[in-house]
């Protein structure tokens, strides 16, 4: 909520561009259907998450919770420096008119920080909530990541002047050094 605020008093344009969102907000078939897969794997995260929990399907120490507590905030910090930085970072892939690169920031040391953000966050909600069957869905929502990722950056080289620069200039797409 303090993340929507400040952005509502800084950034309304980027609170709007994010109010659009899954399969039905998409244009591009490829996106619609790449987004029903991520929404399912999100719902079944964490309803997998709370069954386990609550039958005790899987034991994860507290430690471990607290561990994966830390790494759910650091997605949200890194998806809060994300937006810091790219005021058009919308739910959903498209290209304004006008819209330029963004290589500052989180920008310039991977091309998708937002979603490299996201990864840890959703791979470490489960033990987080105490549970390590939640991690299968997690693992179908890093493949969406990984799926939606791929086809965003055709779109944007076909139609984002500038980004076939921008991806030589910025060779990682989620992990530096790894991919």
């Amino acid at each position: 909520m303090p993340t929507t605020l400040y952005f509502l008093r800084r950034d309304p344009a980027l609170v709007a561009r994010r109010m659009s969102a899954g399969p039905g907000a998409e244009n591009e078939p490829r996106q619609k259907l790449i987004m029903s897969f991520a929404v399912g794997a999100m719902i079944a995260l964490y309803l997998v998450s709370a069954l386990d929990y609550r039958f005790g399907w899987s034991h994860v120490p507290p430690a471990v919770s607290l561990i994966g507590d830390v790494f759910v905030a650091l997605g949200f910090v890194g998806i809060f420096w994300t937006f810091r930085a790219n005021a058009y970072a919308a739910a959903t892939v498209r290209v304004e008119r006008g819209q330029p690169v963004i290589a500052t920031g989180p920008y310039a040391i991977v091309r998708h920080p937002m979603y490299a953000a996201a990864l840890p966050l959703f791979l470490a909600t489960p033990p987080a909530l105490g549970s390590w069957w939640g991690l299968v869905p997690a693992a179908l929502i890093a493949a969406a990541i990984v799926w939606r990722l791929t086809d965003e950056e055709t779109h944007l080289a076909r139609d984002l002047a500038g980004y076939e620069a921008y991806r030589r200039t910025v060779r990682a797409r989620l992990v530096p050094g790894v991919w």
